[in-house]
């Protein structure tokens, strides 16, 4: 994951920034410099586990996802190491408005 520290606690969280472009429409998601994603498989049921900066994280990714003008498609990949803690199985988000 991305591991970013302020040196004092006054100072604003760090972020890292990637922007992915589908059918010309350019979308920017950030991960809060803190966060903290982990994603199980339990057999049955996909756990994703998350500090508070992680479900921010996520949140502001799904946001992204359901904006105005995002075409059907869009996906992000988040895996083991990038984007995810190590360990993690991937996670896809999705947008699909089909029915």
């Amino acid at each position: 994951m991305f591991s970013m520290t302020s040196e004092s606690s006054s100072a604003p969280v760090e972020s890292t920034q990637v922007t992915a472009v589908t059918d010309g429409v350019a979308q920017v998601f950030t991960w809060e410099g803190d966060a903290r994603i982990e994603v199980r498989d339990l057999g049955g049921e996909v756990v994703i586990e998350a500090n508070a900066a992680g479900l921010r994280t996520l949140a502001g990714h799904l946001l992204v996802l359901a904006g105005d003008g995002v075409p059907d498609g869009s996906h992000l990949h988040l895996e083991d190491s990038n984007g995810l803690e190590d360990g993690s199985v991937g996670l896809v988000l999705e947008r699909s408005d089909d029915e």
